[in-house]
């Protein structure tokens, strides 16, 4: 299995380093990796961390310890813009890592190459978080326009979940009512609802769960399961007619591992998302598989079959769609700033 080769190739990169070094086989000094990250894989990442540092030690004898930063994804990606010293980004959606690229050249143009399935080891979607019961009856996209309804959801500017929110709204709409123009006049009925914007996804879960606003949250697949385990709050989730496949994405930040000397172990890290353990430790929370065919058919029951639709074929890709709707003085602000 490539990802299985490429493991392997990392560990030999490692032998190689440390017989160069004239310690051949001696123990390795410890290495910590930073692995800056989105608001709800912070349990995701516990887990991973702890299998991938334990598999590590016993290949290579090193000790590994890997630390995590969590937040809204484009408020992460302007971080390690800013000098934050990520190892690895483990953003959203692919647009915030091309902001790597585009600001400080701090990893190469190609960089989704890298990896297996364009560097993306799990996908989720978005979907409709309710209070237990469904007390207002939502179905679908239609009922976050109600003048009943009170809407969650993060802010665009600052969360990558929340730009998967935004679009899978405009999609509906524009496919329901036949134009962008109405998809517009839709998602901005949508954002009157809307309370109060979180920075990031994570927030407006703390928002909806334990600060009990809004009667709808517009979700992460996989943070809508974590509300009863994580929060204690009894939820419903309602299944979209039609909602998008996120497909967040992984890379080596070149600059800072080429720096501190842990492109390797770096490498190996996001190499170890697509092996069995991996795989098995996405789906057991709550993100869908992406290689694994076994994983796939262990947690498949608990990811609803859905119209789902890529971004590439509605909004031609994160670079145009950032362009025209998140940009300073895109759809977006035009949206709310007529709240």
């Amino acid at each position: 299995m490539t990802t299985r080769r490429q493991f392997a190739t990392s560990l030999i990169a490692v032998a190689a380093l440390t017989a160069a070094s004239g310690a051949a086989w001696a123990q390795p000094a410890p290495v910590t990796l930073l692995n800056v990250s989105y608001d709800p894989t912070r349990e995701l990442y516990v887990e991973f961390n702890a299998a991938f540092a334990k598999a590590w030690k016993a290949k290579t004898g090193q000790d590994v310890t890997i630390k995590q930063s969590h937040g809204g994804s484009g408020k992460q990606a302007r971080s390690i813009i800013d000098g934050l010293d990520a190892d690895v980004a483990t953003l959203a959606l692919a647009g915030d890592t091309d902001a790597l690229n585009a600001n400080g050249g701090w990893i190469p143009k190609d960089w989704q190459k890298r990896l297996p399935h364009n560097s993306t080891p799990y996908a989720s979607t978005i979907i409709l978080a309710v209070r237990q019961g469904n007390p207002k009856g939502i179905k679908d996209w239609d009922d976050l326009v109600r003048p009943d309804v009170k809407v969650i959801t993060p802010n665009p500017k600052t969360s990558g979940g929340a730009r998967w929110n935004y679009l899978a709204a405009w999609e509906f709409a524009k496919r329901k009512f036949g134009s962008d123009a109405k998809a517009k006049e839709f998602v901005a009925k949508l954002y009157g609802n809307v309370p109060v914007l979180d920075t990031g996804a994570r927030g407006s879960t703390i928002t909806f769960a334990q600060r009990n606003q809004g009667d709808v949250l517009i979700a992460w697949e996989n943070e809508a399961y974590l509300l009863e385990k994580e929060f204690n709050t009894k939820f419903d989730v309602v299944y979209p007619s039609l909602s998008i496949l996120a497909e967040p994405a992984v890379t080596v930040v070149d600059k800072n591992v080429d720096k501190k000397g842990t492109r390797a172990v770096a490498t190996a890290y996001l190499e170890y998302l697509y092996t069995e353990e991996g795989q098995d430790i996405i789906g057991k929370h709550f993100y869908r598989p992406v290689i694994s065919a076994k994983a796939q058919a262990k947690y498949g029951k608990q990811f609803p079959k859905l119209n789902l639709f890529r971004i590439d074929e509605a909004f031609g890709g994160w670079e145009k769609a950032a362009k025209e709707h998140f940009a300073d003085g895109a759809s977006f602000d035009q949206i709310y700033t007529k709240k």
